[in-house]
């Protein structure tokens, strides 16, 4: 299925029109999306599309970091958050977008609870829309920059949306969601992984990060409840250097400086996971603030 899954979801970035997809040649990527104004993007021959109206102008995380947050994530490292996600995805949920999704891996889980629901995992990675692309049957994978441009969704068409461990654009959210929709986000705790940081050049956590996420959503949205989520894994050496490597350390600590800080790990290391996840009911619907075309 993929983007066919969520093609009634899609709009255009340019004018916010509805899409439709053309038929796809034998052996190639998913056909051109086109609107009725003549607007066109075409498929990526991994499944996914990229939709955007100026760009994307940054590559967002690479291929380095998005196979080691796989490997983290295929070694159940992160599955206490996981199942809370999938905990509190309402039965019933019909829509789901998952903003920053990266390898889709959350998202598949909750798909794969929610029997009847369909997901749009949205990132600006190429690396992760070509995992999340793969990760799940109703799953369609769109390549999009959520932080400085209108989300190419339709308005209220989304029940949940999810969002773990990345930015927000609160009155995009908002217009995306249903009058009654639920946004769920998951931001790491002060202690999150407090036993790594400085053996690996890791950032810390802003001690007031979820006060300044309460503050961030105003009047959008309405509180709905959180809940924190601890859980402490024994990891291996290469498993401490991954979950460094799968964040922003990737960023500012070299792979040389990487590798050697990780050496001089014990051979397992004792780590803390620790997340907040919260709940947040839509104010009420909004109007689309994206572009339109003359």
């Amino acid at each position: 299925m993929g983007l066919t899954a969520i093609l009634d979801l899609l709009a255009c970035p340019v004018c916010a029109g509805p899409l439709v997809q053309d038929a796809a040649g034998e052996g190639e990527g998913p056909g051109p999306l086109r609107c009725d104004r003549g607007h066109a993007v075409d498929g990526a021959r991994q499944g996914y599309v990229t939709l955007t109206r100026a760009g994307i102008r940054h590559d967002g995380d690479t291929a380095a970091m998005v196979d080691a947050r796989g490997r983290v994530q295929d070694a159940g490292l992160f599955e206490p958050l996981t199942e809370a996600l999938v905990d509190v995805v309402p039965e019933g949920c019909g829509t789901l977008l998952d903003v920053g999704a990266g390898t889709g891996h959350h998202l598949s889980a909750v798909l794969s609870a929610r029997h009847d629901a369909v997901g749009i995992a949205l990132d600006s990675s190429t690396a992760a829309a070509k995992r999340a692309a793969r990760a799940h049957p109703r799953i369609g994978a769109v390549r999009a920059d959520a932080a400085a441009e209108p989300l190419p969704v339709r308005d209220e068409s989304i029940d949940t949306v999810l969002v773990t461990f990345a930015p927000r654009a609160v009155d995009e959210l908002a217009r995306v969601l249903r009058p009654d929709g639920l946004m769920v986000v998951a931001v790491p705790a002060p202690d999150h992984l407090a036993e790594l940081r400085d053996p690996l050049g890791m950032l810390a956590v802003d001690p007031v990060k979820s006060d300044r996420l309460a503050g961030a959503l105003g009047s959008a949205f309405t509180p709905a409840g959180t809940a924190a989520q601890r859980w402490t894994r024994t990891v291996t050496r290469d498993q401490a250097r991954d979950l460094a490597a799968m964040g922003p350390a990737a960023f500012h600590t070299g792979a040389a400086e990487m590798d050697a800080r990780a050496a001089a790990l014990p051979d397992v290391v004792d780590v803390t996971f620790s997340v907040v996840v919260g709940r947040w009911r839509a104010a009420g619907g909004g109007a689309r603030s994206g572009p339109s075309s003359p």
